[in-house]
């Protein structure tokens, strides 16, 4: 049976199952039953539905959001007309039996035939294991037509029981595909945030924690039903939206619960969808005509590949990852018919479709040639042209963190560059989100205390309650503390550490704590770009100290002009100056008409030899904007201390208050450009002071 499964997948064989069941019913006389649309809308299809929208991979979703509209909206409007329109030629050269079937009735059944069946590609793309971006492309696909199928089928539908239809008609049916999927989808929100928002209550009631994610969900599919909206868009948005808030309200144990009964509620589903697709074949009345069968099939295949080669050569014009031929070969053999469309041609009226038959004989052939021939032959295809399969191992929490580590990277490059991308506004939402949603929908204490905290209490409260109930405690003296029992204990030798098992589910959990808690993203509190970036403070300083530096150096140069026209004697070094004024004295003596050139009076003992007076600190009597006190009018030139720089000043070429230009020739007048020798040993010659 293993080998079987293996070739033919699981929906083929409920279909067989159920053609052998119709079979055996009407050989015994009974009438099979038939499936119903009512029946198949109301119970059978939303549990497929929300199982798929409540378990949705949201960043592969999100991150290729784009491309499966295109898939979604572009290309069933492509395949609806091309086909409608070629049935529609088929039927007026086909013959007498066709020529009655108008353009309206071949345009809906193009509508009804064109539309990809997520319940088919669930059952078949899950079996082959495809990589998630072909299986989101395809499966995204089939959910998100909905809305398209939906308003064609009953904008035709309409159509047919007018006498003429106006240009108005079409562009209130135009603008009908805007309300019935928008509107599906807002009714979709408003309910998973109602379903977010009662969880937040059901601390001390958690039994009832799961009937919630159901009535609500199912409330939103039959709200959007009762007014033509999108039911399909409707639980995909419900399913999308509570599930962050409700996971974080509910228990573990009713998170378990939600999990499984979805997963068992869907596959009861399908598998009664396949068998009763079996039992209405056999059961149902049927129009064979060749032509008309035929041509369908072959039109559904020519319009599927046409419209997946045209929009991929548009679309890799936008894509960074693109799609290779093998992908594309793939999107296109993956375009699977299912139950959706059965129902939707069970639903026509025979008094305005009178070949209401020949349309269901039609849908059902390409229905068992799409899931017997396309769905059996598709996985050794991919194993063929070694398309890339899905990773059967979970990423290791070193992968996530940084994905999510390169999702804030470049989250911060959109912001430097100013280009606003998908990762800018993802993160504009989860702020949003972070700052006022979980607020409102997640328990106040639960939103406060970090998960990783509140899981670590949780599992020693378990493990506390085990020890208790094993009796573990009443062996331990509860005044011996741990650390003394071990002193106490005798000495053996190290065993092999032995990791504790932990379950599936318990792994799940504490992977999904690492992974929002060990990387935290977007912590800053204000967002920069390169519009908005604040000014250097020192910028300007800067630029005005190097304005000031050039004043000074296009200064010295015109001094240097003025007064050093006349070359200079050589400069003697100090030990030859001390030498020379102490050999003869009274030769450097003050001349009579140098009273405006001020006297140095150096104390030889002092450390402040020649050598180390620095010019730049020297202020000569008079000068600085204060008259002369009586202690420097008897020292002569005074050394001032060098006060401390403030921000945004240059040190040596700031100019104070009293360089003049008297003053700067001052202090020319008395620099030493010549060199500065190491004094020698020996040479302690005091300089003489003056008058002796």
């Amino acid at each position: 049976m293993s080998s079987v499964s293996k070739v033919v997948p699981e929906s083929c064989l409920l279909i067989v199952v159920g053609l052998l069941v119709g079979g055996l019913i009407k050989a015994v006389g009974e009438k099979p039953p038939i499936l119903k649309s009512d029946i198949f809308f109301l119970f059978l299809l939303p549990p497929i539905i929300l199982d798929a929208g409540y378990f949705l991979p949201l960043r592969q979703f999100t991150e290729n959001l784009g491309t499966i509209l295109i898939f979604a909206v572009v290309g069933t409007l492509w395949n609806a007309f091309l086909v409608g329109g070629l049935m529609y030629a088929v039927c007026q050269i086909g013959g007498s039996g066709l020529n009655h079937i108008g353009l309206l009735a071949n345009l809906l059944f193009g509508s009804i035939i064109s539309a990809v069946d997520p319940v088919a590609v669930l059952a078949v793309f899950e079996e082959i294991h495809i990589n998630e971006l072909l299986h989101i492309l395809v499966f995204g696909e089939s959910l998100l037509n909905d809305a398209v199928t939906v308003v064609l089928y009953h904008l035709f539908e309409e159509f047919a029981n007018f006498e003429q239809v106006t240009i108005i008609d079409i562009i209130l049916g135009f603008l009908s595909f805007f309300v019935v999927s928008l509107g599906g989808v807002f009714v979709g929100v408003i309910y998973g945030l109602i379903a977010a928002f009662t969880s937040r209550f059901t601390s001390n009631i958690r039994v009832i924690e799961p009937l919630f994610v159901f009535l609500y969900s199912y409330m939103a599919y039959l709200s959007a039903e009762l007014f033509h909206l999108s039911g399909i868009m409707a639980l995909i948005a419900s399913g999308v939206v509570m599930r962050p808030y409700v996971e974080a309200n509910i228990s573990h144990k009713s998170h378990t619960t939600i999990k499984y009964f979805l997963k068992m509620w869907s596959s009861v589903s399908e598998t009664l969808i396949f068998i009763f697709l079996g039992v209405s074949t056999v059961a149902g009345q049927h129009y064979w005509n060749w032509t008309f069968v035929i041509s369908t099939l072959l039109f559904c295949l020519i319009a599927r590949v046409l419209g997946v080669l045209v929009l991929t050569w548009f679309i890799n014009k936008f894509r960074i990852v693109k799609l290779t031929p093998k992908d594309q070969f793939i999107i296109a053999y993956g375009g699977l018919r299912g139950a959706i469309a059965f129902s939707l041609g069970y639903l026509l009226d025979y008094e305005h479709f009178g070949m209401r038959d020949m349309f269901l004989t039609a849908i059902i052939t390409v229905i068992f040639f799409t899931v017997f021939v396309q769905g059996m032959t598709i996985r050794p295809l991919v194993d063929l042209l070694a398309v890339k399969k899905k990773q059967e191992s979970k990423r290791s929490i070193n992968e996530e963190i940084h994905t999510q580590f390169l999702d804030h990277l470049l989250t911060g490059i959109e912001d430097i560059c100013g280009h606003y991308g998908h990762h800018h506004w993802k993160d504009k939402l989860n702020r949003f989100n972070k700052k006022y949603v979980k607020k409102c929908l997640i328990a106040g204490e639960r939103s406060k205390e970090p998960q990783l905290i509140a899981f670590y209490h949780k599992m020693e409260m378990k493990q506390a309650i085990e020890l208790v109930e094993s009796g573990g405690l009443g062996k331990i003296p509860s005044t011996v503390s741990a650390v003394s029992i071990q002193n106490i204990s005798p000495k053996t030798l190290p065993v092999a550490r032995v990791l504790p098992a932990l379950s599936k589910d318990k792994e799940e959990e504490i992977r999904k704590i690492l992974r929002n808690n060990l990387q935290k993203t977007r912590q800053r509190l204000r967002s920069y770009n390169r519009h908005t970036l604040v000014a250097d403070p020192y910028e300007e300083a800067w630029n005005q100290m190097l304005l000031r530096r050039q004043k000074i150096r296009h200064a010295d140069r015109k001094m240097q002009n003025s007064y050093l026209t006349v070359p200079t004697n050589k400069v003697d070094s100090p030990t030859m100056s001390r030498a020379r004024i102490g050999s003869d004295p009274l030769a450097y003596e003050p001349k009579p008409d140098s009273e405006n050139l001020p006297i140095i009076t150096i104390d030889p003992a002092s450390p402040q030899s020649p050598e180390s007076v620095d010019l730049a600190n020297e202020v000569p009597k008079g000068c600085g904007g204060l008259p002369p006190s009586p202690e420097e009018d008897e020292e002569g030139l005074v050394m001032r201390a060098k006060e401390p720089s403030s921000p945004g000043t240059d040190d040596v070429f700031t100019p104070g208050t009293s360089e003049s230009p008297s003053s700067q020739r001052m202090l020319r007048c008395l620099s030493d450009p010549g060199p500065r020798p190491e004094p020698e040993e020996g040479e302690g010659e005091p300089f003489i002071p003056k008058g002796q």
